[in-house]
């Protein structure tokens, strides 16, 4: 992995995304409650915060829990719920270290089939359905990992040129796009919301 991504709108923490199979686990894991330059920017504030040029999934399993909950509480926090995410990250990197060796790509390295894929990525602690559907779309569209049944494992989010989320965003006016298919979702499921309230009373 070593190509320029463009989800943290920031030249160095994108740096970071585009080389490191970890910090891209850890991007797409913060991506939720907050805007998602934010989100993907965290993974370079931890390495900076850590002394590191890069994450390690070994040394955060070992960190101590209180001392990286206050590592991500540190303003400008990493996240809204820096407590609960710092417990997440850990999670995620134990769960590294006991099953792929501390290694984060050996999650999709030589897989040959993109449903195989989608269960590894499902199995990772604090990855759903549908975050394990958008990073599969991200790593089929943007990085090159691309086995047979990949774009029908991600669902919708693996169309080409669909513009759903963070596997689409490639610049300023692709995010643009992103952003207002994310608004119109929120806005329908608002609606619908509405229209159940309605039919009840």
């Amino acid at each position: 992995m070593d190509v320029t991504l463009h989800l943290a709108q920031d030249p160095e923490a994108d740096e970071l995304l585009g080389r490191s199979p970890l910090a891209a686990l850890v991007g797409m894991l913060l991506d939720q409650q907050v805007p998602m330059e934010w989100a993907f920017k965290g993974p370079r504030t931890i390495a900076d915060r850590l002394g590191a040029s890069d994450l390690d999934a070994h040394d955060i399993a070992a960190q101590d829990p209180d001392a990286f909950v206050a590592l991500l509480s540190e303003k400008p926090a990493v996240h809204r719920y820096p407590g609960s995410m710092a417990k997440r990250i850990q999670q995620l990197c134990q769960y590294l270290v006991e099953h792929y060796d501390g290694r984060a790509e050996l999650v999709w390295k030589g897989v040959a089939d993109g449903r195989e894929l989608l269960r590894r990525l499902e199995e990772l602690p604090g990855f759903g359905k549908q975050k394990a559907q958008i990073f599969l779309a991200l790593l089929g569209k943007q990085l090159g990992v691309r086995p047979t049944g990949w774009r029908e494992a991600a669902g919708a989010y693996g169309e080409p040129k669909s513009f759903r989320s963070v596997a689409d965003i490639t610049g300023p006016e692709s995010l643009t796009k992103v952003r207002a298919h994310k608004q119109e979702m929120k806005a329908a499921a608002k609606a619908a919301k509405t229209a159940k309230t309605a039919e009840k009373s």
